[in-house]
């Protein structure tokens, strides 16, 4: 199927941006002020920079499509995965049958599965107890907080910035 460009899109999918003339040309050679010039020279670079923010725009959204893509072919191959193991574990008590009753066998297995849940959980608890509070963070903003109550109080417009972590002094 061949891609319709859009209004908005140039022949490559790309997004049209503004361009940038190389010369002004309504006016003469000489007439330019050098007012003008920079503010042609302003507009110019907001123009570049737009279109280049514009053009990292579409080729990293571009790119996270290709990988959505893919990351749905991986989540398939977990699902296809995951139904498969239940077979193993049939292939597994089976396999126990040949020196065990049947029941033994299944229950070994159910027992095995259920051992492997378990330590799962107990590593999964233990990674979640880890997590801290981003205290740097909560003192920064506290810090910053202080700060500004500070300067409101005393109507300074001057601020001495405090070290985060280092208590702020008040006047």
């Amino acid at each position: 199927m061949a891609h319709v460009t859009s209004a908005h899109e140039n022949t490559n999918g790309l997004p049209r941006v503004p361009s940038i003339p190389l010369a002004d040309e309504t006016a003469g050679a000489g007439e330019q002020s050098i007012g003008n010039l920079v503010k042609d020279a302003t507009t110019h670079l907001s123009t570049l920079v737009r279109a280049e923010v514009e053009l990292a725009k579409s080729e990293v959204g571009r790119e996270i499509k290709k990988g959505l893509k893919g990351s749905v072919w991986f989540i398939l191959a977990l699902v296809v995965l995951a139904y498969s193991s239940f077979f193993f574990f049939f292939f597994a008590a089976e396999l126990l049958d040949n020196w065990l009753p049947r029941w033994a066998a299944f229950l070994v297995v159910f027992g095995v599965m259920l051992l492997a849940a378990g330590l799962a959980a107990f590593m999964g608890y233990r990674k979640v107890r880890a997590i801290r509070a981003p205290r740097r963070t909560i003192d920064t903003v506290k810090d910053t907080a202080a700060v500004l109550r500070n300067r409101g109080e005393n109507g300074h417009d001057s601020v001495a910035v405090p070290v985060a972590g280092e208590p702020v002094r008040r006047a």
